[in-house]
């Protein structure tokens, strides 16, 4: 099958009229940026708050438009504005994209920005031709921790993975990434929002962690009822406003599945490197390999995968059982030409001490679970460390 260009998509686009002008939105200046490598394509549309309703039909109409193009696998659109709104004029809830209830200033700062992902970050040519730099560029390695689906314990891996690295004597630091459910801040046993300081919030420190959460902004039972792009906007504030410092790594708790927060992260930082989290069932493992392939479609190096709830030793008897199977993950990685990064056991106390907000790998640094943590988080030292880890990134039109 043929495969489309940057100049073909943009041409395919002046079939979409802007409602305000009547012109094709190629021609009105509409279209920011185009992004394509290896069939996943995202396009930027400008818009400013106050037209961003009218321009959501225009947007689905583009990102339909793009999927049907040949070659395309995947196609993304999303709206975005040149800059945002000081913080002392960030709207109301009665003026549009406000934060929930409950949240503080630095949230709604964060969801007035939300017409796009990048609001008060221009891309491409919008901005006088110049491109965004990537965020967090004191932090010498980003490794995403991730999955193809929800409850196979990711974010369990991703706090006692960074606990273990920050014990190991690494300027550590937790980013949660998951806005719809973040789960850091329950897992962390942190409730307390974070100091603003020249207009940059800091993070909230936790078992040798620097941390951020959307969870750390709201009350922990207000559902985040945002669209994708006021998502995106949110998690790129978290990188690009908080005074993250200088650090040896971060370790980002990515959302499940393959979405639109998976592809900020792949273009807005220089992601080092993702961990992909499954338990040995066939039905997880298949969902593994979608995060992996959606990692290589963004140039994101693999750096390996995990295998989670892997067995279950009584702890009365010592019998071992196989509760999801066993061996899976391991078997999937040598079938995808990846590295095996290790197994992580089924225990009681794994749960009970993330529930009670003290990660086993900080509460009982002797115990079996914080060994296998400790081992995971020096394999993955090791790889992150090495200047090859880094690979090629996605490159704005």
């Amino acid at each position: 099958m043929a495969t489309s260009s940057t100049e073909a998509l943009r041409a395919a686009l002046r079939e979409i009229k802007d409602p305000a002008s009547g012109r094709d939105i190629v021609s009105a200046g509409l279209v920011e940026g185009i992004q394509l490598r290896d069939g996943l394509v995202q396009v930027t549309l400008l818009t400013d708050r106050a037209h961003a309703a009218a321009m959501e039909p225009v947007r689905r109409a583009a990102q339909a438009l793009l999927a049907r193009q040949p070659g395309v696998t995947n196609a993304t659109a999303i709206l975005t504005a040149h800059k945002g709104p000081s913080p002392t004029s960030a709207p109301s809830a009665r003026q549009g994209n406000a934060a929930p209830p409950g949240a503080s200033h630095a949230a709604s700062h964060a969801a007035s920005h939300a017409a796009g992902p990048a609001a008060g970050h221009a891309h491409g040519p919008g901005a006088g031709g110049a491109k965004a730099p990537l965020l967090l560029p004191d932090v010498k390695a980003i490794v995403a921790v991730a999955s193809g689906k929800g409850g196979v314990g990711k974010s369990t891996v991703a706090v006692n993975l960074a606990v273990s690295l920050a014990r190991q004597g690494h300027r550590t630091g937790l980013l949660d990434a998951d806005i719809y459910g973040p789960s850091l801040p329950r897992m962390l046993g942190v409730h307390r929002k974070p100091e603003v300081r020249d207009d940059k919030m800091i993070p909230l420190q936790a078992w040798g962690l620097s941390c951020m959460s959307i969870g750390f902004l709201v009350d922990e039972e207000t559902p985040m009822i945002w669209r994708g792009p006021m998502v995106m906007g949110a998690l790129e504030q978290m990188m690009g406003q908080v005074s993250w410092g200088p650090l040896d790594v971060l370790v980002v708790d990515m959302p499940p599945g393959t979405g639109d927060a998976q592809l900020t992260m792949a273009q807005r930082v220089s992601l080092t490197g993702a961990v992909i989290v499954s338990t040995p069932q066939d039905i997880a493992l298949l969902d593994a390999r979608r995060g992996v392939r959606m990692f290589e479609k963004t140039l994101v190096p693999v750096l390996g995968l995990v295998e989670n709830m892997s067995f279950f030793c009584c702890p009365n008897c010592g019998h071992r059982t196989d509760i999801f199977g066993h061996g899976g993950a391991r078997t999937e990685a040598d079938r995808l030409g990846i590295e095996f990064l290790g197994e992580i056991p089924l225990l009681l106390d794994i749960r009970t001490a993330s529930d009670a907000g003290t990660p086993i790998a900080a509460q009982a640094p002797d115990s079996e679970a914080a060994k296998a943590y400790d081992d995971l988080a020096r394999r993955v030292w090791d790889k992150v460390s090495k200047p090859a880890a880094a690979g090629p990134k996605i490159v704005i039109d």
